[in-house]
């Protein structure tokens, strides 16, 4: 993949006055103070590929909206319990989690939302118990449904509610994906990882036509970008060449405080408020509402 493949123009790490998507940086303006709360707009951070940033992603980009004012609700959708454990909650300990309000009608979401130590943002958690959630609900009655069914109860609690996806496209992915109204594609900076997308689209489009019409991709989210690399500036090239406005100008820069900021257990706006990466997230979450993609 060299960079006389194609006319698409690279955008250079010293092009003044451009971002990496290769378009004008733009100044998205400050959210608008709301004066109600809900009903909430859904979204889906999906990949079917691991380590691409989406728990990250969930939880930076919820505390960035938290910080401008919005309820926010993170929804633990992956069995391996790292958002749950990104807000400092052990999920091995947890007795009520996602899996219960799924698979229990005796449980109601409420009992299972917890509230975090960042204001405006609670937790529904889940743990490993919720991998056995794919194979019970095979034999559930709209069994793609079950998630949206138990979020509209509390929906009108907050303004956003993600959900942070494992790993796939089985079961509980296409929940996430009934459920939401929106879908955001965490993307790593390489060339592998465009791979994967195409599938991915083609999932979230039999959705669209079979179980939820509502549902729109929000955008397209590059993450673990290295400026000074050829090669992750391709792949923005390539990603901009496949989806077009659809790539959030926003691009995520790699840098080692999203480790550090997970070790701690909290957001990088907290744990490194003024850091570049920090910044990144409120530019998202600022490029979401300028979008549409929150209220």
């Amino acid at each position: 993949m060299s960079s006389e493949q194609g006319s698409t123009t690279l955008p250079s790490a010293v092009d003044a006055g451009f971002g990496p998507t290769g378009r004008p940086v733009t100044e998205f303006p400050e959210p608008r103070i709301l004066e109600s709360h809900g009903p909430a707009r859904v979204i889906a951070m999906v990949n079917q590929k691991g380590g691409v940033g989406k728990t990250t992603s969930t939880i930076n980009l919820g505390a960035a909206l938290a910080e401008a004012g919005r309820r926010v609700l993170l929804v633990d959708f992956d069995p391996q319990g790292a958002l749950s454990a990104g807000l400092g909650t052990n999920p091995h300990e947890l007795d009520v989690t996602v899996y219960n309000v799924l698979m229990d009608r005796k449980v109601s979401i409420q009992d299972a939302i917890q509230h975090t130590a960042i204001e405006n943002i609670d937790l529904l958690p889940a743990n490993i118990d919720l991998s056995a959630a794919e194979v019970q609900l095979v034999n559930e009655v709209a069994r793609e449904q079950v998630l949206d069914r138990a979020l509209r109860k509390v929906s009108d609690d907050y303004d956003v509610i993600l959900i942070d996806c494992q790993p796939s496209l089985g079961l509980l992915t296409v929940n996430a994906l009934t459920a939401a109204h929106g879908v955001i594609i965490p993307l790593i900076c390489e060339f592998f990882a465009l791979r994967a997308v195409a599938l991915l689209v083609e999932t979230i489009e039999k959705v669209q036509d079979r179980l939820n019409p509502r549902l729109q991709i929000d955008g397209v989210l590059a993450t673990m970008y290295d400026a000074r690399t050829l090669h992750s500036r391709e792949v923005i090239a390539r990603l901009v060449e496949a989806f077009g406005d659809k790539v959030f100008e926003t691009v995520i820069k790699r840098t080692i405080k999203f480790a550090d900021a997970t070790v701690a257990a909290e957001p990088i706006t907290s744990y490194a408020a003024n850091h570049s990466g920090a910044d990144a997230y409120r530019s998202l979450a600022r490029e979401l509402i300028s979008r549409g993609g929150a209220p």
